[in-house]
């Protein structure tokens, strides 16, 4: 009986070996450079991808009442006084243009998102890897933030000018400049307007970022798997 014993918990300590040599080798495994990156590149693309579709639905800003954008403090004076006079309709139609021009442009805006992750360093993947939730975007929002500005107002303009907005504006700053005792106004509402998709997808993209973090079944390829694996490993071993 003793013997038998033995060889049990003999068989159990292998097995026990084995099995604490495949969680290290999985721990210690480091991504190389061209993994890590490209780990990170595939879940920023799906969290672009992600954000993207969801904003850039109809309604994707419209009917979602935590970012639909509204119209900007001056704007919103002569929104108040058109209102007053029995313009409410028309106003309300120039917000439902500006959103809807918002999902366009968000849509148009993929490639370039895309485009802006390709070129990050090795050091700066594995800073990110390792940095927590919400580092990528942290990273995106540091680096690319003046270029993609850049690049989006025109997508912007052109999405506002595709669904009619600007001559929406225009004839509604046009009929307010007629009313009596006011201060004309023209704000410029591209830039407004592109601050805040802006805002609305790097939001969209921490959140989907976050979820593949907390969640490996929401890592779709193997080179995130493997990269965010070692992040994991990380996170619990780091004090």
């Amino acid at each position: 009986m003793k013997k038998y014993l033995f060889v049990a918990i003999a068989s159990l300590s292998l097995i026990s070996c084995d099995v604490l040599k495949v969680v290290a080798t999985e721990v210690l495994t480091i991504p190389t450079s061209t993994e890590a990156a490209g780990g990170l590149k595939d879940a920023l693309k799906q969290g672009f991808g992600n954000g993207v579709d969801v904003l850039s639905a109809t309604g994707g800003f419209n009917n979602n009442s935590a970012i639909r954008i509204l119209l900007p403090a001056d704007a919103q004076k002569i929104a108040d006084k058109l209102r007053s006079v029995g313009m409410g309709t028309q106003v309300d139609n120039v917000i439902n243009k500006l959103n809807e021009g918002a999902e366009s442009a968000v849509k148009t805006a993929k490639p370039i998102f895309v485009d802006a992750v390709t070129n990050m360093s090795f050091t700066d993947a594995m800073g990110v890897l390792t940095g927590g939730k919400g580092a990528a975007t942290s990273y995106l929002k540091q680096n690319t933030t003046t270029a993609l500005t850049a690049a989006f107002k025109p997508k912007i303009q052109a999405s506002l000018d595709q669904v009619g907005f600007t001559a929406n504006w225009t004839s509604l700053v046009t009929e307010y400049n007629k009313l009596p005792f006011v201060t004309k106004m023209n704000p410029d509402l591209n830039d407004y307007v592109t601050q805040k998709a802006l805002t609305a997808l790097f939001s969209k993209v921490e959140e989907e970022e976050n979820l593949i973090r907390e969640n490996p079944i929401k890592r779709s390829t193997d080179l995130m798997k493997k990269a965010f694996a070692y992040a994991d490993s990380k996170k619990t071993t780091t004090p």
